[in-house]
């Protein structure tokens, strides 16, 4: 018999990373998914499970929006309901969103072994929700998938010892799919020349000033901009009255969906983003990033000029921009096969 495992997505980045792993727990282990309906904008959730032709999540929670506290403890609530009438022998999550810790404090109630991919990480910058949600998931896992040894190194100072495993990053499973199916050769735009740009975290469009600074550095650039208006981004820029006509620079699109994303990745000059998983899907299409935060998770891809870190003076962007990565990492963050691994590494914990 398959042990039945739950899975907890919410997230665009989570649909992303559940793919591959549903793929390769096909046969072996019985998936149950829970979509917490943290993200429900069409193209960053249901156009992931027409798209990829990912199954259809066991549970919809339709949780939505919300502050921090009331959305997690929502998602909580209907967790705990699902998994005390499943009674699965584990639960699986993914990143750091609210839906990542809404299902490992489930899971460490009602002492459920927790699997956390994509484990490890830290911007040491306690500011960020993300980083809150990360560090108590890692502490109460019992198998942590992590990406590179630097997550290890994370995970050691931390006194975390037990249950750790390199196993790449399961985004490049994706990617390398994608790439090696040629669902890219169909560019999207017209330009001839572009960056693309994503932008949405709080630290960058939640106050007036600071998002209209961003625009217009954006718009000053060298070549035309293409921006996915992320639906906070949007709602913000009404918010303050901001008039995104008057960027004739910026051409402002619809979030998204994962192939059409990659695609306007993969035909431009490089990525202006606050992403944490775009700094990873720059570095493997091999396109210069730079990165308006003042950390990234992703340290390694700042090795070799790949992704610049631009935040307090963001004249800085355009001269980044154009400088040229001095050397490409075939193997940063795995070959692809992660979620074969993860999967091998859940059965035989089951097993134990």
């Amino acid at each position: 018999m398959k042990p039945k495992i739950i899975v907890i997505i919410g997230a665009r980045p989570q649909f992303i990373k559940h793919f591959p792993f549903e793929k390769a727990a096909s046969g072996i282990l019985d998936l149950k998914t829970i979509h917490t309906g943290q993200h429900y904008d069409k193209n960053m959730s249901s156009i992931f499970f027409q798209q990829l032709k990912m199954a259809k999540p066991d549970y919809m929670l339709n949780i939505g929006s919300g502050n921090h506290g009331a959305q997690t403890g929502g998602m909580m609530i209907e967790i705990e309901k699902i998994v005390e009438k499943e009674k699965p022998k584990g639960i699986v999550v993914f990143g750091d969103t609210n839906s990542t810790l809404a299902g490992a404090l489930v899971a460490s109630k009602l002492h459920i072994p927790l699997f956390h991919i994509e484990s490890g990480l830290r911007s040491y910058n306690k500011e960020m929700p993300e980083e809150i949600n990360r560090v108590l998931t890692d502490h109460v896992s019992d198998l942590l998938f992590i990406p590179s040894e630097v997550a290890s190194k994370n995970l050691s100072q931390e006194g975390i010892s037990k249950g750790i495993q390199n196993v790449g990053d399961i985004m490049k499973d994706l990617v390398d799919i994608v790439i090696n199916d040629g669902i890219l050769n169909n560019k999207k735009t017209n330009e001839e020349d572009y960056y693309y740009v994503t932008i949405h975290r709080p630290y960058n469009t939640d106050e007036k000033h600071r998002l209209n600074n961003i625009l217009d550095s954006l718009n000053g650039l060298d070549k035309k901009i293409i921006m996915t208006l992320h639906p906070r981004t949007k709602n913000l820029s009404k918010k303050y009255a901001i008039d995104l006509a008057s960027f004739l620079n910026i051409k402002f699109i619809e979030p998204q969906s994962y192939f059409d994303n990659l695609n306007y990745l993969f035909y431009s000059k490089g990525l202006i983003t606050d992403s944490g998983g775009m700094q990873k899907e720059a570095y493997w299409l091999k396109k210069k990033c730079v990165t308006i935060r003042k950390e990234t998770e992703w340290v390694e891809t700042l090795n070799f000029n790949a992704n610049k870190l631009v935040f307090y003076n963001l004249s800085e962007i355009q001269e980044e921009l154009n400088k040229e990565p001095l050397n490409w990492d075939e193997t940063l963050y795995g070959n692809g096969n992660s979620a074969n691994k993860i999967v091998a590494s859940i059965k035989n914990f089951l097993k134990e």
